[in-house]
């Protein structure tokens, strides 16, 4: 499930998760909607996080972002949103 694209197409990105997590075999993140890191955007995305956690969700998170300031600045959302 693409994190970015659900809410672009969709909206309810929470329900989605709690729906189709049966089906999910990978998630991919970047922030909306401007395609940045994570908690850049209009989602909440430590929530969305602690979601995935909740649902039991043991698989990799890819990120496909572009860094608002570069790399090295573009990983530093992993220290604020760690659940």
């Amino acid at each position: 499930m693409t994190i970015y694209h659900r809410q672009i197409l969709h909206g309810d990105v929470l329900k989605s998760l709690t729906a189709m997590m049966p089906l999910v075999g990978h998630i991919q993140i970047a922030a909306v909607p401007d395609r940045h890191e994570p908690g850049t955007g209009e989602l909440d995305d430590a929530r969305i996080f602690r979601e995935i956690d909740h649902l039991g969700y043991a698989g990799y998170v890819g990120c496909e972002y572009r860094p608002a300031d570069g790399t090295l600045a573009g990983l530093s959302w992993v220290k604020t949103l760690a659940v």
